[in-house]
């Protein structure tokens, strides 16, 4: 049994990829017979310790996120309180989710002070052209500089870690993500308005989600194909020039607009529709067309990024990145979107995609560290050294500091005065309506 931690910024109650793929990441690990707890910010009024599905534990501390739900780099002021858990629950690896997850970041850096084991999994693709990615890039090639193993979620997404952070590629896994085909089973019968092709699309309403290309295409669609009825789920800063193009153009009776579409629903949305449409400017993998497939729908994506590894040829119509081509996909994508064959994408994707895979191949990551050894003081001081003769000198007195604090926080908080957790009470899942878990059914 391997004791695991997961630290991400992003958790629930925010909903996405990452956060999808961390909690279903957690529950098939358990079920494998491992200890794992999660480890966040808090959101709003949610701190503190909390239970999930199945006695997932989840320890939202109390930093306050800075900007798009991101702690600031710190570096030293989260390492009391994570020292702690990390102790009490007695971690053997810590395992780090998102490039811009600074808090998951400061944990990887402290962990090989404190003598664990690291892992970090990337799930987005950035470029080396702007100011923003520079940044990140530079930061992450500093937290990775001593990571054990890292993890990519497409081939595509492999080469784009390897090079922004100089990692060796022998030393990157791919693992692509999942879906719980059970939770996106298709029924055509729901598939409302009557009479017409239903165009879904799901995701967030921003610039890298591909808004001003969906904006573009709409009126055109709508105008070229009278059938043709969109619907829009998905909330964010781009959200208004999609309602301000359907009031230009009088397509209010065309096109439906949802707003934010909780997890537990999104099926409901997509077996409404026919074809699914990703307008995506970049992506390491898309789970959202995973989904889409596995509920029956003809994909229509465009070709960036990873989204080309994900779906076989027959099931998805790729794109470039231009309003005129998604249009020239999309007209070959309606007239064939009735007879598509939705069962039979549903048993190809199950086949394909399953949590228990990732968490498999997951495993045998760590295992893989566990039985290497640990880096010694030199070996940690030639890594800072990597970096440069500038930021490695500077990344060296961090690591001095870091050494420091923690022999400082070990003589005042010893490990034999720690408090031990309370194991969480197993009864519950052989009665979970006693704990207030109650499933409705209705006939």
């Amino acid at each position: 049994m391997v004791n695991i931690c997961l630290i991400c910024d992003f958790f629930y109650p925010r909903l996405g990829g990452v956060e999808m793929h961390i909690f279903q990441l957690g529950l098939c690990l358990m079920e494998r017979g491992h200890k794992v707890i999660i480890i966040t910010h808090k959101y709003d009024n949610r701190a503190g310790v909390r239970y999930m599905t199945n006695g997932l534990k989840v320890y939202y501390c109390p930093f306050v996120p800075a900007h798009e739900q991101v702690v600031l780099f710190t570096y030293m002021g989260s390492l009391a309180l994570l020292r702690q858990i990390l102790l009490r629950e007695e971690i053997h690896v810590v395992h780090s989710h998102a490039a811009t997850s600074f808090f998951g970041g400061e944990l990887l850096l402290h962990a090989k002070s404190l003598g664990y084991k690291t892992v970090f999994t990337d799930h987005s693709l950035f470029a080396f052209n702007d100011a923003a990615s520079f940044h990140v890039n530079k930061i992450l090639k500093f937290i990775l500089s001593e990571v054990d193993h890292a993890v990519s979620v497409s081939h595509i997404s492999k080469e784009n870690l390897s090079m922004r952070a100089s990692l060796d590629p022998r030393n990157i896994s791919v693992i692509p993500n999942a879906v719980d085909c059970s939770r996106f089973k298709p029924d055509p019968s729901k598939r409302y308005p009557l009479n017409t092709v239903n165009i879904v699309v799901i995701s967030r309403l921003t610039f890298r989600k591909g808004v001003d290309l969906l904006v573009d295409v709409v009126p055109t669609i709508c105008k070229k194909f009278p059938q043709v009825y969109f619907i829009i789920g998905g909330d964010g800063p781009k959200k208004k020039i999609i309602e301000e193009s359907i009031k230009k153009h009088g397509l209010t009776d065309r096109v439906e607009m949802l707003g934010s579409v909780p997890g537990h629903k999104v099926r409901e949305v997509l077996v409404r529709g026919h074809i699914f449409l990703n307008t995506s400017l970049t992506e390491a993998f898309c789970i959202a067309i995973v989904e889409a497939a596995s509920c029956g729908l003809f994909v229509v994506s465009t070709n960036v990024g990873g989204v080309v590894e994900v779906l076989p040829k027959n099931m998805v119509n790729f794109a470039k990145p231009d309003p005129d081509d998604i249009c020239e996909k999309l007209a070959v994508a309606i007239p064939i979107a009735k007879n598509v064959p939705s069962h039979q994408y549903h048993e190809q994707v199950a086949k394909m995609y399953s949590w228990h895979m990732v968490a498999e191949r997951t495993e045998t990551v760590y295992n893989k560290i566990l039985s290497s050894p640990y880096p010694s003081i030199l070996g940690r001081i030639k890594a800072c050294q990597s970096n440069g003769p500038i930021f490695g000198l500077y990344l060296l007195i961090l690591l001095i500091i870091d050494y420091i604090a923690i022999f400082i926080l070990d003589l005042i908080f010893p490990y034999k005065n720690l408090s031990k957790p309370l194991k969480f009470n197993t009864e519950y899942r052989a009665n979970k309506e006693k704990y207030g878990d109650h499933q409705f059914k209705i006939n």
